[in-house]
């Protein structure tokens, strides 16, 4: 399940991976932010995905990238910050980081909400 709400106060996009995460959920997440015109074009999101479990595979990543790269087209920036807490996750989110390496989308890996948030404020 993908559920997201912003948050007014801190200007950031909360989201919640949690459970068994399918491609389409990720997909459909990602058109949501694309079709979405209230979010500042500078969007920063935090993840957690702390207690999901991603159910697609390494073949599956270019497809959400290219979901990513068509998303980047309403934005100026997004800045994406998400925290992973399981092997298969990790190797996952990492592998995406690469190939999603971009100027318009930074995208960074953390452990805990506090350096994730950190990260956000900063950026």
């Amino acid at each position: 399940m993908v559920l997201e709400k912003f948050n007014d106060q801190t200007g950031i996009l909360e989201t919640l991976f949690n459970g068994e995460v399918t491609l389409l959920e990720v997909v459909n997440y990602i058109i949501r932010t694309k079709e979405n015109k209230k979010y500042p074009r500078t969007l920063k999101i935090f993840t957690d995905s702390s207690d999901a479990i991603f159910n697609f595979s390494i073949e599956d990543l270019n497809i959400i990238m290219e979901e990513n790269l068509k998303s980047l087209k309403n934005y100026s920036c997004i800045i994406d910050a998400i925290i992973v807490d399981n092997p298969k996750n990790t190797v996952l989110t990492m592998l995406y980081a690469k190939l999603a390496e971009t100027k318009k989308y930074k995208f960074k890996v953390f452990a805990t909400k506090e350096a994730a948030l950190d990260w956000l404020q900063l950026n």
